[in-house]
């Protein structure tokens, strides 16, 4: 595929005058001192939701996470069916309905199985209570402000956007949801995951003072890709090959390694307001993407943390958090733990027992079960939970790293909240695409002077 230089302007858009209209993001101060140490949250958690009327569902996007986060819905708690489906093709409808069947036994009607890329809002009107939202990133904006519109309560896959544009509208349909009373858990799981909210608690209360910086990683292999299709339009070939296009996934900084950027946020209780970053492409066979991120995030106070992704086969791999204080450090790896400044443990989560009498973090309550607890948990005691406008602010955090690898430049918070830019093409049909596909090249070329 040709490579061109593309342009700082041209990922960015064309910069506003004034910001989004209603819409603001606000400044949590991070960290806490051991002066004002506080005492460490108690969390009661749920293994199952409670009982209560039947809840239905509808899923939207029917591949291999959809079917994996109905099977998790169905998971959580009684008294809760998946009653309607929505894909853009039939044959993975086909799929996701039969495992449905073979794993829960419940077998949704077929008048509530809905193809197309209207399917979404038939699966909204179908009487369902929730939506399940699954496709690929860039229809979770319109996804959601339809189902929020339609009073429904949301269990959204991250990331929950693929740009600014996208990013501002969530932060308005989060308000709106948040005025309807209505639940929305976004698939950042890290959040529901037992281990990490014990340190998160722990690090709150002033065990490694201030929070003073750290590190984020996602490195990983290739992740899979579908060959082209010669029966297949443009548009069907993109969509069934989602992971590897910007304009549908973000591009993997902002598809997979969200949720270590989603802990960086969480922990602080901020955002970095600019980045550098850079990035390539060494090994991707499709798509336009780039297949390695590192970026610098910096934070208003002046902290600094390190963003590292990739997707290369037989390259060392790291997938982990650590989160640095002014005296000690928490590391998220395959356990949980704290250490002083001289390397001395301090903390460890308290892993249940396996088989063979050992903690075991795979014993733990499965974080991808647990959101939905959490989820139902909210809807049947009446109590509404929120977390879309924190995914949305994490979601354009990566976005902004994003744009300042493709770019090579600064690219600052205030840009991103001010950026028209929106991705994608602007009719859907299943023919030629009309969007960028060319990879980008960071800065200028090198000319030889003569």
């Amino acid at each position: 595929m040709k490579k061109s230089s593309i342009s700082r302007r041209k990922f960015l858009g064309k910069a506003a005058t004034v910001g989004a209209a209603g819409i603001v993001v606000p400044s949590i101060l991070s960290g806490c001192t051991r002066e004002t140490k506080k005492k460490i949250a108690e969390v009661s958690w749920l293994n199952q939701a409670p009982d209560g009327p039947v809840l239905k569902a509808g899923l939207i996007g029917c591949g291999g996470r959809g079917k994996g986060a109905a099977i998790n819905f169905l998971s959580a708690g009684p008294n809760l069916q998946i009653t309607a489906l929505g894909d853009t093709f039939r044959d993975r409808l086909d799929d996701c309905k039969a495992e449905i069947k073979e794993k829960k036994g419940q077998d949704v009607p077929e008048e509530n199985c809905f193809v197309g890329f209207d399917a979404y809002q038939k699966v909204i009107d179908s009487g369902v209570d929730l939506v399940i939202l699954a496709t690929p990133p860039f229809f979770r904006p319109i996804h959601l402000a339809a189902a929020v519109a339609a009073r429904k309560h949301v269990f959204a896959e991250k990331p929950v956007c693929v740009d600014p544009t996208g990013a501002r509208s969530l932060m308005a349909t989060a308000e709106k949801a948040k005025e309807l009373g209505l639940s929305i858990v976004t698939g950042t799981q890290r959040r529901h995951q037992r281990d990490y909210v014990a340190a998160f608690n722990q690090i709150k209360a002033g065990i490694i003072g201030n929070i003073t910086g750290g590190n984020v990683w996602w490195n990983g292999g290739k992740l899979w890709h579908t060959p082209n299709n010669p029966a297949w339009s443009e548009m069907e070939w993109m969509i069934r090959n989602w992971v590897n296009w910007t304009w549908l996934s973000g591009d993997h900084i902002v598809e997979q390694h969200v949720h270590n950027l989603d802990v960086m946020n969480w922990f602080t209780g901020s955002h970095p307001v600019k980045a550098v970053g850079m990035g390539s492409r060494q090994r991707r066979v499709t798509g336009d993407q780039f297949d390695n991120f590192s970026v610098d995030y910096v934070f208003e106070n002046g902290m600094h943390f390190h963003s590292m992704c990739r997707q290369i086969n037989g390259c060392a791999n790291n997938v982990s958090e650590r989160i640095q204080g002014a005296t000690g450090a928490a590391y998220f790896q395959k356990e949980v733990f704290i250490n002083d400044l001289n390397d001395k443990e301090i903390w460890r989560y308290s892993y249940p027992l396996n088989d063979e009498g050992k903690p075991s973090r795979d014993k733990l309550m499965d974080p991808y079960v647990q959101e939905h607890v959490d989820m139902l948990n909210a809807i049947r005691t009446g109590k509404p939970f929120n977390e879309l406008e924190n995914t949305a602010i994490s979601t354009m955090t990566a976005i902004m790293g994003r744009i300042s690898a493709y770019s090579g430049k600064e690219t600052t918070w205030e840009e991103m909240m001010n950026s028209d830019l929106k991705l994608g093409p602007i009719v859907f049909v299943l023919g030629p695409v009309d969007v960028p596909k060319e990879v980008p090249i960071a800065g200028e070329a090198y000319v030889e002077k003569k």
